[in-house]
């Protein structure tokens, strides 16, 4: 599918002036000093950087999980500064979907009952979000194994299911922290495959942080953060020239 907008409307997210510290006195860290971000809708957005950088910091404000002290944040049109937690919650579960590194899949339920969490958390009947589930495992290519657990699946076949969790209440916005990283080359360019494709899908934006330099091509806009400030953003020839040199 192409893009519902073009790849700098920048309709999905928007951080501007964002400052968020931990800490007090004398051990009093400020892990985003004045970040300004922003990713569309029909984009895979990649966010790079070393560690201890912010990236993570700057997702989490992004989703919600996270208060900051500073700056305007708003996700497809809806502002989250000046939102209580209650209502942020809500809006994040209903818009926002999230894939780990390590999975954080349940081992002692199946692979159609992992999937179905995100479902009955939003108040969805069981019966209802399993068959849910069990499409969103046909989709990312685990049709008829919603029994096993996932202890039975290689690291690839966990991470896709992560992605069915991820997807089964259709979020308008994928945020995945170093989703690739555990993976074998192959099995990791599968998974990026499809994210991309989810990327694409209308009223879609992907927002990836990652070291993984394979994930580099699927990209794109890519934005570069050290030391708690966005230091370049690459598209068009930039990032061309940026992804032949990190391959």
């Amino acid at each position: 599918m192409t893009p519902t907008a073009s790849p700098h409307a920048d309709g999905a997210v928007r951080v501007r002036g964002v400052i968020k510290t931990f800490g007090v006195g004398d051990a009093k860290t400020v892990a985003l000093k004045g970040i300004d971000f922003s990713a569309a809708e029909g984009e895979l957005h990649l966010v790079v950087g070393p560690s201890g950088c912010g990236k993570t910091t700057l997702l989490s404000v992004v989703a919600g999980t996270l208060d900051w002290d500073e700056g305007d944040v708003s996700v497809f049109g809806t502002r989250l500064d000046g939102m209580g937690k209650g209502a942020v919650t809500r809006f994040r579960r209903s818009n926002i979907g999230f894939i780990f590194q390590q999975f954080n899949l349940i081992p002692t339920l199946t692979l159609v009952e992992n999937v179905s969490v995100p479902l009955l958390l939003n108040g969805a009947g069981r019966r209802t979000a399993e068959e849910k589930a069990a499409q969103l495992l046909k989709q990312v290519g685990l049709e008829g194994r919603g029994n096993k657990r996932p202890t039975q699946l290689s690291g690839g076949q966990q991470q896709r299911v992560a992605i069915a969790r991820a997807l089964v209440h259709e979020p308008r916005l994928l945020i995945c922290d170093e989703p690739t990283s555990a993976l074998d080359s192959a099995t990791g360019h599968q998974i990026m495959d499809i994210l991309s494709g989810v990327a694409r899908a209308p009223g879609r934006c992907v927002i990836i942080v990652t070291h993984d330099p394979r994930t580099h091509r699927y990209a794109d806009r890519i934005t570069e953060m050290e030391d708690g400030r966005v230091t370049r953003v690459l598209d068009g020839a930039a990032l061309g020239e940026f992804v032949s040199m990190t391959h």
